[in-house]
């Protein structure tokens, strides 16, 4: 009995050794875990957003901005950057707003305009344009669903005095004098304000180059003005006034101005 507890005494030894062996050779080998990846950083720049919505026309004060965090590889090299401009807050307060600005949208120097005293019409009208106002009634502008920043084509009616003469009968005609007209404003509405979606007013203030507006004061002495609607997607997108088609005639012996089928002689001195 004593040799056989003996022998099965060892054999337990020996298997319990072998077993501690195969252990630590196991956590020898078992491979350390992976450290993780550094994660990249992405790389931000301030830039002065507005703070609340900017209508145009507007004048905007240092509580209507705010620096924000931006990626620095999607903003435009048109942001205003704290880094460039750190007193950006200060300089611009004060300026009038040339285009409506949302609730977070980058500012930008040209959407902003200084006007040193002036009113906010002659702020926001573009270099070299003109505003000149015309009467307008629900007849004559489209029922009252044209708004600022619309196109529309200008038309004049008038009679035909020459052709009552030849015909014996009154003859009216119609004639678009300018095409694709931005609106700058309807009465002083210069924009969409409160869900209003119909502007009724009596007088409409057109965005014009300066032979435009020497055409439309002339057409109001000739006849009526009426403004057709056109369709957004013909509107003027190249920020180009359109080009006005020159109607004067020459000839010798005098100057015949010849506009709309009107015509004036002048005698020269």
């Amino acid at each position: 009995m004593k040799a056989a507890r003996i022998v099965v005494l060892a054999v337990a030894v020996s298997a319990g050794g072998l077993a501690a062996l195969l252990a630590g050779r196991g956590e020898k080998t078992e491979a350390p875990p992976a450290a993780p990846e550094p994660v990249a950083k992405l790389e931000t720049t301030d830039v002065l957003v507005a703070k609340a919505d900017i209508g145009i026309g507007q004048a905007v004060g240092a509580s209507d901005m705010q620096w924000q965090s931006w990626p620095a590889a999607a903003a435009s090299p048109y942001f205003i950057r704290k880094s460039e401009k750190p007193g950006a807050l200060e300089e611009l307060s004060g300026s009038i707003a040339r285009a409506p600005l949302v609730t977070g949208e980058p500012m930008r120097e040209s959407k902003l305009i200084k006007a040193n005293g002036s009113g906010f019409m002659a702020a926001i009208l573009p270099s070299g344009m003109r505003a000149v106002s015309t009467e307008i009634s629900p007849e004559t502008g489209a029922g009252g669903f044209i708004l600022p920043n619309d196109h529309v084509d200008v038309i004049l009616s008038r009679r035909d005095r020459e052709a009552e003469k030849a015909a014996g009968v009154d003859t009216f005609v119609s004639e678009t004098i300018l095409t694709n007209i931005r609106i700058l404003a309807i009465d002083q509405a210069v924009e969409e304000k409160n869900g209003q979606k119909v502007v009724v007013g009596k007088t409409a203030t057109l965005e014009l180059a300066p032979r435009q507006a020497e055409t439309l004061a002339l057409a109001r002495q000739l006849g009526t003005i009426s403004l057709a609607l056109r369709s957004l997607a013909d509107g003027n997108t190249s920020g180009k006034a359109p080009a006005v088609e020159d109607k004067a005639e020459r000839r010798t012996g005098g100057i015949n101005t010849v506009r709309f089928g009107v015509t004036t002689t002048t005698t020269p001195k």
